[in-house]
Order: structure tokens, then C-alpha cells, then sequence
């Protein structure tokens, strides 16, 4: 049965650009779009039902392409511990950092997980993301791993979200691999991956290239191992050195690499040539007072695609608004709106592969999109924090939290 939607403006994002319909509706079949424009040209047909949108801005669906939403505890004292000057070597010492979450993770059950997931996932939800990406790597280990990306698979059930898993068991050393990280990365690439891939649980599959957690040829060993389970990648790449993690992904076809701070022009170069996504995460960059920005103007003049995400986790950003990460995005790396909502719809669906069904207000693309109360789409970049008014469609159904 076919829904019209009218009495709205339209960004269709069409492009990476507003492409602004005034005076618009659009027609929804099912869970995807099957007509949009002008109110004066749409369809003489029967349509089960007319929905009015009282004028507002509708944009597609918000998506948060980069999340760490599944993990156990927090890390909330070890932020309070920073601010009085304990230093995060003394903390790592101590047995916090990666290492906590590590533990709290393992110790919780596959339903407090879940339930505590559901918690930071309704909160981007509410914020206008009808689709999110969510990493595994506070697990470790082949029972831990497959808890959580088990919890990712439920998430999807529960929240009306489409939701992507990927498999990042190469996130930091597990305790019980101490000084043989490429023992652990054998088993990665021989046990973990080809079983969790084998049980469905897995879509993408990414790693931390860094000098405290994997090598580029580490890396490597796993781009192959995904290569060989026709597995796409992503990677945490030149966060706080540059090893050409980001010319390594760009060599593998990885659908993005993320962070990206210490990337060098010919890193840029080698994406822009694979098509490979820039996912910049302002949430960790101002969580961790980094002052190295990103290259920008290099990523633009190249024509790399630039994404912005939440990266939500509980060490260094426990962003629960992407819409926070939107103005960040515009007043740290000086984007404009237009461009920070390209990188939360049309840029996001590219870095996570859904290209050709979500991220822009099209026929025939799911019928994921929001119908917010504003004037002007900057407004949803320019208001800092607040819960915006608005309503949520996801696969042609209105939604309630």
C-alpha cells in the first residue's frame, strides 16, 4: 500500500548536497520510496494513507557508520582520575583503560550487554539515526567476541534500526596473549573470523593499525583472512602516528578508514584513488584535547568522501548525540552544515557499503528519512545538545521511543 507524505521540504542529499525540494511529498511503497517532488506533480493515485508533515525539513535517516555501542561498565572514574592529573599510563597500570572494559565486558552476560547497549542505542535513535554500524573488540577471545556480536544481532531485533556488525577481535592484545601479539593474530585469522563469519554474525571486518595495538603487516594478515571470507573492511587508521595504515586499507578496497589524524597526502592520494571512505570522529578528538587535525583540505581537493560518526565508547568518546558530533564536525573541522549532514547520510552509507539503498531521499532507496520541526536544514548542525522535535520514519513506518 502506497503513503503519501506531503506539506514538507525535502533535502534529498542527492550528491552531498542539499538538493532542496520546496513545497514537497513523496510516496512510499512498502519499506522504500516510490515517488518524490513537488506537491503540484504527484502521482492521481489510491493511497491508503496521507500523512501531512506541518511543513517541516525532511532529511533521510541520520547514520552513525563508526560505534563501539556494546561493551560492559564504563570508564566515567577514569575520566574523573585524567581531570585531577592521574596520567593514563598510571591508569593502565592500575589495570584500567581497554584492559577494564575488557574485563567488565567478559563478565557481563550476552542480556546485560544487550540491555545496557539498548540504553546508549535508543539515545541515537532519539537523535534521528535509523541505521548504525557496531563493533565487536572488548572481548578478545572466540566466546567473548561471539557474546557481543551476538548482542549486535539482537540489537537489530529489538530497535527499529538497521544495524551492521563488524568483527574488530584485532582491537588491543587480550591478557592471556601478552608479548605474542602475532600469535594472536594467527588466531584471529585461523579460528575467530572464519567461525564467526560461518555462524552469520559478522558483516565487516576491521582492525586497529597503531604502534600500541597492530602492525601494517598484522593487518594485513587480516585484510587477507576477510579478502578470503569475501568480507568487506574498515580500519582504525593513523589516529596518533602515521604507519600508512590508511594506504594499506585504501590497497584492500576497504569501504573506509577512520580517525585519521596523522594521515600524509599520498594516504589521501591512495584513497581517493580506491574510493575508500574518510571517517573523521570529532567525538575522541575533543575527548582526548588532540590538537593534530585531520588534513581536510587535502581529503576535499582529493575528493575523498568524508563521513563523521559518534564512535561511541566508554574510553574516549561516550557520545550519545550525533547530532553533537554534527556541530563539532562544523566548529572543530570547520565543515559546513551542508557538508556535516552529507557525512552522517550519503558519505555514512558509502563508508558502511549501503550506498545504493539508504543515505539519500531517492526512488527506490529504503524510506528511512526524518521530518524535523526547523526552518533551514543548518538547524540541525547549528543547535548544540536538546532533543530537536521531530518525527522518524523508518522503512516507511512511523516510529515512536
Amino acid at each position: 500500500m502506497k503513503k503519501l507524505w506531503k506539506n514538507c521540504h525535502i533535502a534529498t542529499m542527492q550528491h552531498g548536497q542539499y538538493s532542496s525540494i520546496e513545497h514537497a511529498a513523496m510516496v512510499t511503497s512498502g519499506q522504500h520510496i516510490h515517488w518524490i517532488g513537488t506537491f503540484d506533480e504527484v502521482p492521481a493515485d489510491a493511497y491508503s494513507e496521507t500523512i501531512d508533515l506541518n511543513g517541516a525539513w525532511v532529511t533521510p535517516g541520520l547514520i552513525d557508520c563508526h560505534t563501539h555501542s556494546v561493551f560492559g561498565g564504563n570508564r566515567s572514574v577514569e575520566f574523573e582520575k585524567r581531570l585531577q592529573g592521574v596520567s593514563y599510563a598510571e591508569i593502565a597500570a592500575s589495570g584500567g583503560g581497554i584492559a577494564s572494559t575488557v574485563r567488565a565486558t567478559r563478565e557481563a552476560s550476552e542480556q546485560q550487554l544487550l540491555a545496557s547497549a539498548l540504553k546508549r542505542v535508543r539515545c541515537l535513535l532519539k537523535d534521528g539515526v535509523t541505521t548504525i554500524e557496531i563493533k565487536s573488540g572488548y572481548g578478545l577471545d572466540y566466546a567473548n567476541e561471539r557474546k557481543m556480536l551476538r548482542v549486535i544481532r539482537q540489537i537489530a531485533e529489538t530497535l527499529p534500526m538497521t544495524v551492521r556488525s563488524t568483527c574488530l577481535a584485532a582491537h588491543a592484545l587480550p591478557p592471556e596473549y601478552q608479548d605474542q601479539s602475532d600469535a594472536y593474530i594467527e588466531h584471529i585469522c585461523n579460528d575467530m573470523l572464519p567461525k564467526l563469519h560461518q555462524e552469520g554474525l559478522v558483516d565487516a571486518v576491521d582492525a586497529f593499525c597503531e604502534y600500541l595495538a597492530f602492525s601494517p603487516a598484522q593487518v594485513e594478515r587480516v585484510f587477507k583472512t576477510a579478502q578470503s571470507l569475501n568480507l568487506p573492511i574498515k580500519l582504525h587508521a593513523e589516529q596518533l602516528s602515521s604507519l600508512g595504515g590508511s594506504s594499506l586499507a585504501a590497497r584492500y578496497q576497504a569501504l573506509s578508514a577512520d580517525h585519521l589524524e596523522f594521515m600524509t597526502e599520498e594516504d589521501v592520494k591512495a584513497m581517493a584513488a580506491a574510493g575508500t571512505v574518510a571517517v573523521l570522529l570529532p567525538g575522541a578528538f575533543y575527548f582526548l584535547r588532540e590538537t593534530k587535525y585531520p588534513p581536510l583540505q587535502s581529503l576535499q581537493q582529493h575528493g575523498v568522501r568524508i563521513a563523521l560518526s559518534s564512535d561511541l565508547n566508554p574510553g574516549t568518546s561516550p557520545a550519545l548525540s550525533l547530532r553533537l558530533m554534527m556541530n563539532m564536525g562544523s566548529t572543530l573541522f570547520r565543515l559546513t552544515p551542508e557538508q556535516t549532514l552529507a557525512a552522517v547520510t550519503l558519505h555514512a552509507a558509502h563508508a558502511l557499503g549501503l550506498q545504493d539503498t539508504h543515505g539519500s531521499l531517492e526512488q527506490g532507496k529504503v524510506a528511512d528519512f526524518v521530518a524535523w520541526d526547523i526552518e533551514h536544514p543548518s538547524e540541525i548542525v547549528y543547535w548544540l545538545g536538546g532533543d530537536l522535535p521531530k518525527r522518524i520514519i523508518q522503512h516507511g513506518n512511523e516510529i515512536s521511543i
